[in-house]
């Protein structure tokens, strides 16, 4: 993983001070060659050996090893690998907000992109699928999230998978009081921390079924609870924005296992047809 990217995915599971230094090395990553690690301190306000153990808890054995990697990482130029080259947040020069929103999204799903390994992506894809043939499959998010459960719901009906899903609780509560083995819920929540989403997914797992979970990139209840687990990583410095690229980088996700769904799966494949063709056929003149 390329040293910006590894450093901004693993924001969200650092300490205050190591979030500072992070956040002065992607802003001024171009410019990070001139400073050494006493200078870097001293522009923080912090100690050396808090520059010195940042670099090494990333994996780097020094901040010298740390600042070459990241001046190759510039020079190669690679997705998600450039730096603001303006003081404004965010915002390069001559660029206008359409143009830095679309870079910031690309740069958020290039992060989740690598942290998420491929073969875990898979096995929520499989989950699914033998949910959908021997069991069921559980929906579940709150808030924002249940835009992303229902948008999820409809696009698995395309392929004949029927879901249960509602924003409801307490309706949750007892659908998942049905559940068994060999079924699976997929909980949407960003940060994981939700008391009832945490009620439901303990439940759920007493049954027997297998609990998928998507959240950012943080040590949070759910996530400990899952079997599998897919996090986003999402970072920036107007709230505004962050949601944004939250909302970006989770649809992202969810449109990978949707392809892995579709893919390899004739019949899946088959039934996505005929539905697409029978919707256009509805929604002719």
């Amino acid at each position: 993983m390329s040293p910006l990217v590894k450093i901004r995915s693993e924001r969200d599971q650092m300490s205050a001070v190591e979030r500072r230094i992070a956040d002065f090395i992607v802003e001024n990553a171009q410019l990070l060659r001139d400073y050494s690690s006493q200078q870097l301190a001293n522009a923080l306000g912090i100690s050396q050996s808090s520059v010195v153990k940042f670099t090494q808890k990333l994996g780097f054995k020094g901040y010298p090893d740390l600042k070459y990697s990241i001046g190759e990482a510039i020079a190669r130029a690679a997705p998600g690998e450039r730096a603001p080259a303006s003081p404004a947040p965010g915002v390069d020069a001559g660029e206008s907000p359409g143009d830095s929103l679309w870079r910031r999204k690309c740069a958020a799903e290039e992060e989740t992109r690598v942290i998420n390994d491929p073969g875990t992506l898979r096995a929520v894809a499989e989950a699914i699928d033998r949910a959908s043939r021997s069991g069921r499959v559980f929906l579940l998010g709150m808030g924002d999230d249940d835009v992303h459960v229902r948008a999820f719901a409809l696009r698995l009906a395309l392929l004949g998978i029927l879901t249960v899903h509602s924003f409801d609780m307490v309706r949750m509560t007892s659908n998942v009081s049905a559940a068994q083995a060999g079924d699976v819920l997929v909980v949407i929540s960003e940060f994981g921390n939700h008391v009832a989403l945490g009620k439901i997914a303990r439940q759920f797992r007493e049954r027997r079924g297998q609990l998928v979970t998507l959240t950012r990139h943080t040590a949070n209840p759910l996530r400990t609870l899952a079997d599998l687990s897919l996090v986003v990583s999402a970072h920036d410095e107007q709230p505004y924005i962050q949601s944004l690229l939250y909302q970006s980088a989770m649809q992202h996700l969810l449109d990978s296992v949707f392809v892995l769904l579709c893919e390899g799966h004739d019949d899946r494949h088959a039934q996505l047809l005929g539905n697409l063709e029978r919707i256009q056929h509805i929604l002719e003149p």
